[in-house]
């Protein structure tokens, strides 16, 4: 059963920072609030990220990154306490191990939640205007087996949906479009177009014993 949220008494304080975040859900959409989730992934150095894609295990991340050694990063926008005590009566949110993300945070408006409402582990981001501040990072360990399972889903029904996308091509076609620019030049690229080895990508580099966070 979904455990109820705790109804302790709140100071004024609480009650004043809640009347400022209103006033932010007013003005902001939930799409706005994703966009912003998928930048500040990018700056937190995640170099891919998706946003709004669904797995097998019914889980849809609002933003989700990937980091090098696989590490990912998932964020669940909320712009509401109805939608924040909804997402936590999911199947994946009450069993932690079926969640996708190494890294779960939750976006919100300033003032919205509390730090003892968010589930164990979890960090929380809040909105400042345009800026986006870490009130409380996430635990790094927090992904599973079933967990790393449920991403390569993600990522594979991903996939799938850009092959559908582009075809006649299939996505490894696609992926060598710059070999046959080549052909059609006498074997060399175009001026101002870099061979696919000059491509930064640091998935392909070798993993370092440790990554730091």
């Amino acid at each position: 059963m979904c455990e109820p949220v705790l109804k302790n008494p709140k100071p004024l304080s609480h009650f004043l920072e809640r009347s400022l975040a209103s006033k932010t859900i007013a003005v902001m959409t939930h799409a706005q609030l994703v966009q912003m989730a998928v930048n500040w992934l990018r700056r937190y150095r995640c170099g891919i990220v998706l946003a709004e894609q669904a797995c097998v295990s019914g889980e849809m991340p609002d933003a989700i990154g990937w980091k090098r050694a696989s590490h990912s990063v998932l964020v669940e926008c909320k712009l509401s306490r109805p939608d924040f005590l909804a997402d936590r009566c999911k199947p994946f949110r009450q069993k932690a191990e079926l969640g996708l993300g190494c890294e779960r945070f939750y976006l919100v408006p300033a003032g919205l939640l509390r730090l003892e409402e968010l589930p164990i582990g979890w960090g929380l981001l809040e909105t400042r205007g345009h800026r986006i501040e870490m009130i409380r990072p996430s635990s790094k360990k927090m992904r599973t087996t079933p967990g790393l399972h449920y991403e390569m889903n993600l990522l594979l029904a991903s996939l799938r949906r850009v092959e559908i996308r582009i075809e006649p091509q299939t996505i490894t076609q696609f992926l060598k479009w710059k070999n046959r620019m080549a052909e059609y030049n006498r074997g060399q690229l175009p001026e101002g177009i870099s061979g696919q080895e000059e491509e930064p990508n640091f998935f392909l580099e070798p993993e370092p014993a440790f990554e730091p966070q």
